[in-house]
């Protein structure tokens, strides 16, 4: 069965998005953007959120800047083709390789999960985590930890009363001093 992931770049204080608004901190270097490169290869589907859809629509055209170097014309090139689905109830239409999704989160998870394929379910975005994290969907935790405290904003974690047990699967430290953490859920 594929494993449904969340995997995203939180401040140490546990955030995901600083309070005013900004994740400048979370700007790779580019010894974890080659990580991240790597992370992606292991993806057959990507959850996400308006928010992060809207983001991440930059690298729809990326390729056609010239200025981009190889690691970010290998990162458009494996994110471009990659099935995405959009949470929305605001977008009536998406681009690229990205549909709206027609159910809820656990009816979407049941059926990519039934359909053959392979890689990850990977959901970004910290409120379509936080859903799929309520109803227990979520097999791995990734969490790119950087040495910044930024003092509120969008938790990484949802804030419930719900204990979840992990397994430490894998760490690595990077020399900018951001730190991989992988962590399984125990059931």
């Amino acid at each position: 069965m594929r494993s449904v992931t969340y995997s995203m770049g939180v401040s140490l204080d546990g955030y995901i998005v600083g309070p005013d608004g900004s994740f400048d901190w979370t700007v790779p270097d580019e010894e974890v953007f080659r990580f991240w490169i790597e992370e992606i290869r292991g993806v057959g589907v990507h959850l996400l959120g308006r928010r992060l859809y809207e983001t991440m629509l930059y690298w729809e055209t990326a390729d056609q800047n010239p200025s981009l170097d190889d690691a970010e014309l290998e990162w458009a090139a494996l994110w471009n083709p990659l099935a995405k689905v959009v949470f929305s109830t605001t977008l009536s239409a998406v681009q690229g390789n990205a549909h709206l999704a027609s159910g809820g989160l656990a009816e979407e998870i049941e059926r990519l999960r039934a359909e053959p394929g392979e890689g990850d379910i990977a959901i970004g975005g910290a409120t379509l985590a936080a859903q799929a994290a309520a109803l227990d969907l979520i097999d791995e935790y990734r969490a790119m930890v950087y040495p910044v405290l930024v003092g509120g904003g969008i938790p990484f974690f949802p804030r419930s009363e719900r204990r979840v047990d992990l397994e430490l699967v894998e760490t690595r430290t990077f020399s900018s001093r951001v730190v991989y953490l992988r962590y399984r859920v125990a059931r």
